[in-house]
């Protein structure tokens, strides 16, 4: 058997027989037998060959756009976009630069514009032949290239809207007509083409470049990227800020870089929002710390240079380190805080006991049944609060619930057995170190607790008790909620003030549980969600296990920004697009997905590559 190989060196004008061949056919004269045609060259023996001259196929002129609309599997645009059958041919020379994601236009004949996005790359047999053949494969071994006019490239397209010029506006409407056939597509390369498509603002608060694929979308502007921006005025309805964020990302995805960049946004010295008395008022952000890494905010980012801040200049990005910050630090038992690795003023503070009147699941942190709550929260505290005043301690409600003769006297009156009360006593031990500590308590630093145009950081990392934790950061945000909703409220300062309630790693104050004081954390926190639009309240929650956010916080959740996740549980529970969500595991650092339904499409977005203040630890 010959090998492949053979074919390369076949010559068919060489070879032994070739003159006897030449002989048969020529003339007396030595000439040829067959006439030498218009178009063939004469040999260096005096003969002539046959060669034909090759006739062009490119059409004339210069090619505008990428492909054509092509009707081969058919032309349809429905409702449903199950039933939408809309394709494109992609011509050789743009292929490689043609991604899953990437944009496209297609005009109308009357100068409306069909906005698309690929969803499916796909070749095609040009012709019809068998290429899972022997031949074919060692061919494609043994060259350095693929022919691609062998194969059609056909790209699948999604309809998003339909774009119109409305005395000089550009607008959007969903997709209600089809493109012509052999329509000729183009990439979408100008930044208010894109923007109306995706239905994104141009103003408000930055989160990102728009990118498909990890990649930047590219125009013809300067800057040449397109910057994504939330809402935030009212304009269109509620500022999205009030309509709160979730930002939910694996360890290692940047999410602390990118919550960062976000919050130094709310903290612009332009940024305000209107009261209901006519006053302009800068928002307070006050955020809850686990890590301990807020408090860098305060700090400029050493690695920030010039150029990069010019750049963010151009673009409207607040950066560098904001001084207004201040490290509200909760006094549990001798448990010491190290701030080194900040430069922000630092105040202790502790809770007092009396909050426990409002909210007496604060002291029940090992958990009641409805029985012993009913208890604690008719009886026992009121009868407290009536002994011992306003001003009653934490260790006097112990010393208060030792006293067996108030325990014989529940009990035989029939008010609470006595096995509830040695209940809710055992349960309520152990906040000794919580509650009253040596330092001011936050209920008389309200004042300058919430600041307008401040930030307040409120770090636990150096409490080693997570029951505590929890007391000392649900009692704050209670406080805080609380007075916001309130329409009589003691502190006028925290109404009056527009609030972004930020929590790092909320799933572990948020969860759903079964036990009393749970519930009554969800619902406060699902009200204040509700009510956060008129209030000017606004939940920023963090977290990298998104799907313990109990369901009813997560309902009122519109902004939500994912950024890398492992977990597909934690994926799920995000419910963002399936085209996006297939793309999350696979995400670098700073990549992210952002579902905002009343802000614009679902997109894909790179967030800045260098935090806007101080981020990490030396």
């Amino acid at each position: 058997m010959t090998d492949l190989g053979d074919f390369g060196d076949f010559n068919a004008g060489s070879g032994a027989d070739s003159g006897d061949r030449d002989d048969d056919v020529g003339g007396s004269d030595g000439s040829t037998g067959t006439p030498s045609s218009a178009g063939g060259s004469t040999g260096t023996d005096g003969g002539t060959t046959d060669e034909f001259e090759p006739t062009p196929v490119e059409p004339r002129g210069e090619d505008v756009g990428i492909g054509a609309i092509c009707v081969s599997q058919g032309l349809r645009v429905a409702e449903d976009g199950d039933e939408t059958t809309l394709r494109a041919y992609v011509t050789r020379g743009n292929r490689s630069s043609i991604r899953i994601g990437s944009y496209l236009l297609a005009p109308y004949p009357d100068g409306e514009t069909l906005f698309c996005r690929i969803t499916g790359l796909e070749y095609a047999q040009q012709y019809h032949a068998d290429d899972a053949t022997e031949i074919h494969a060692r061919r494609a071994m043994r060259s350095d290239g693929v022919d691609e006019a062998d194969y059609k490239f056909v790209a699948e397209l999604e309809p998003v809207a339909v774009l119109y010029d409305d005395d000089g506006e550009l607008k959007r409407r969903m997709t209600d007509r089809v493109p012509k056939p052999q329509t000729v597509i183009r990439q979408a390369d100008d930044t208010a083409e894109i923007k109306t498509g995706l239905k994104m603002p141009d103003d408000g608060v930055f989160l990102g470049h728009l990118s498909v694929g990890g990649e930047k979308v590219r125009t013809a502007a300067s800057p040449p990227t397109i910057d994504y921006r939330l809402k935030d005025d009212y304009e269109a309805g509620d500022p999205l800020v009030y309509r709160h964020t979730l930002i939910a990302g694996g360890t290692g995805s940047g999410k602390t870089h990118g919550a960062k960049n976000i919050l130094r946004q709310y903290l612009a010295e332009d940024r305000t929002y209107p009261m209901d008395d006519g006053r302009e008022v800068r928002p307070a952000v006050v955020q809850f710390d686990p890590q301990d890494e807020y408090a860098q905010m305060h700090d400029d980012n050493p690695d920030l240079d010039d150029e990069f801040a010019r750049r963010l200049e151009r673009e409207g990005i607040a950066y560098g380190g904001h001084e207004d910050t201040t490290a509200f630090v909760p006094k549990v038992g001798s448990a010491s805080y190290a701030a080194g690795h900040h430069r922000a003023r630092q105040v202790e503070f502790t809770i007092p006991f009396s909050m426990v009147y409002d909210n007496p699941w604060l002291v029940a942190g090992s958990g009641l049944n409805d029985n012993q709550y009913g208890a604690l929260v008719s009886v026992l505290l009121p009868r407290f609060r009536k002994q011992y005043g306003e001003d009653g301690t934490y260790e006097e409600f112990t010393t208060f619930l030792d006293d067996p003769a108030l325990r014989e006297e529940l009990d035989e009156s029939g008010r609470v057995h006595e096995a509830t009360f040695d209940a809710v006593r055992r349960r309520v031990l152990g906040f000794g170190h919580v509650f009253d500590q040596d330092a001011r308590p936050i209920t008389d630093l309200v004042h300058e607790f919430v600041r307008p145009g401040g930030l307040t950081v409120v770090p636990t990392y150096h409490i080693n008790d997570s029951r505590a934790t929890e007391t000392i950061v649900l009692a704050v945000s209670s406080l805080l909620i609380d007075q916001k909703l309130s329409n009589d409220p003691f502190y006028d300062r925290i109404k009056e003030t527009p609030l972004v309630l930020g929590m790092d790693e909320a799933h572990n104050f948020l969860t759903d549980a079964d036990s009393v004081q749970a519930g009554k954390v969800i619902s406060k926190f699902t009200e204040a969600a509700k009510q956060g639009r008129k209030e000017r309240l606004g939940l920023f929650l963090i977290t990298q296990d998104p799907q313990d956010i109990h369901d009813a916080v997560f309902k009122q959740i519109n902004t939500t920004v994912v950024l890398n996740l492992g977990d597909e549980d934690a994926i799920k529970s995000v419910n963002i697009p399936s085209n996006l969500e297939s793309k999350v595991p696979y995400m670098e650092k700073g990549q992210m997905v952002v579902y905002s339904p009343d802000n614009s499409e679902p997109v894909e977005l790179i967030g800045l590559s260098k935090c806007l203040t101080r981020h990490g630890r030396d």
